[in-house]
């Protein structure tokens, strides 16, 4: 289970996945400055949503299609420091988009 933080200081911000520096995933798509950033809706939480997204899927084209709508539910959301584990994730990407109660489930 991966392990995501964030933490704010005068010196600026830090994102990290399981102690390392989280990649900005730039080669995807810029958002803005590209730097990250969160607590409000904007292209820095964008680029975090994009980033942490990518590192939970391994797919771009799956983090490109949720970035948006996880930016504003739960990027926008964090305290100045938080901490995200991929099962909360997980639980937070299923709330936005439920399986149907008559949906198989391979």
């Amino acid at each position: 289970m991966s392990i995501f933080k964030g933490t704010r200081s005068i010196d600026g911000v830090r994102v990290t996945v399981d102690g390392q520096p989280l990649d900005h995933v730039l080669h995807i798509r810029t958002y803005g400055s590209g730097f990250f950033e969160w607590s409000y809706e904007g292209d820095e939480p964008m680029q975090l949503s994009l980033a942490i997204l990518n590192e939970y899927y391994g797919d771009q084209q799956k983090a490109l299609s949720m970035t948006e709508r996880f930016m504003k539910e739960i990027v926008a959301n964090f305290d100045n420091d938080w901490v995200m584990t991929s099962e909360d994730i997980r639980t937070a990407l299923l709330q936005m988009h439920p399986i149907p109660t008559n949906a198989s489930v391979r």
